[in-house]
């Protein structure tokens, strides 16, 4: 470790409070991908709370195949380890824990906060951050990898990019900063995760509907076969979006599609 990683894990630490004791957290400079590498040490039975953060990711990977690319500075980049019984239906995580972004940067006076299905947190309408869920079976406990992207200054290029997209500089009047943001996260992670845990979805399921971006609105949903327009209708208890195409409510589980406003 460097005297950076060194100073920014005990300010991570000292921000956590109580729930230091949760988590244990590895700080790179730069590395590919957390959630790969973060994969990688569950598999060699990397305790459930393990922490990746970077500072820089250079290899990133998105929904879609899409790349996350983050540099030192602009991006808040981590992946968490958490284990769960796999008796239990893991359908929605990616909705919990979104709203556990929205918990955690609500507590930092950030406002303008929603979600969009399945794995987005906008701020204002414009993507601050996303999410991807990777699970990992071992025995009678499922590993569930989340890495989580979120803009803390906008990147280079952003306005080339194919969605209009947010920082979290936008929102505090006051500098961002990234062990901060991080012990909020990983609070509300560990809280959400206990619930979801006890309760599945289904007990998540208003506080997701009360954030969703696109409540009632037109949208596209964009698969490998075409697009479909409709109207988002919410999500049921298992997290799967409902989508109104005339008189007809569509259920779309999540995977290999996207859900965007109807005129982007």
């Amino acid at each position: 470790m460097s005297d950076r990683t060194d100073t920014e894990l005990l300010r991570l630490k000292a921000a956590l409070g109580e729930y230091s004791t949760r988590f244990d957290a590895d700080l790179l400079e730069s590395c590919s991908s957390t959630n790969s590498l973060l994969l990688e040490r569950a598999s060699r039975g990397a305790p459930s709370g393990s922490v990746l953060w970077a500072l820089e990711q250079t290899a990133g990977r998105g929904r879609r195949g899409r790349a996350w690319i983050s540099t030192v500075g602009d991006s808040l980049t981590f992946s968490l380890l958490w284990r769960f019984d796999s008796s239990i239906s893991l359908d929605g995580l990616s909705l919990v824990a979104g709203l556990a972004v929205v918990d955690a940067l609500s507590s930092l006076g950030v406002a303008g906060l929603a979600l969009k299905w399945p794995n987005d947190v906008w701020l204002d309408g414009r993507k601050l951050c996303g999410l991807l869920v990777e699970l990992q079976q071992s025995g009678s406990r499922v590993g569930a990898v989340v890495g989580i992207g979120l803009n803390l200054d906008l990147p280079a290029g952003a306005s080339r990019l194919d969605q209009p997209v947010a920082a979290l500089s936008d929102a505090l009047p006051r500098p961002v900063d990234g062990a901060e943001v991080l012990a909020a996260v990983l609070t509300r992670l560990a809280i959400r995760f206990e619930r979801f845990a006890r309760e599945g979805f289904a007990g998540q399921r208003e506080d997701w509907l009360a954030c969703n971006g696109l409540a009632g609105q037109t949208v596209r949903l964009i698969e490998d076969d075409g697009e479909t327009l409709g109207l988002c209708a919410g999500v049921d208890a298992d997290g799967a979006l409902l989508l109104r195409v005339g008189s007809v409510v569509r259920r779309v589980l999540g995977g290999d599609v996207s859900l965007r406003r109807a005129a982007q």
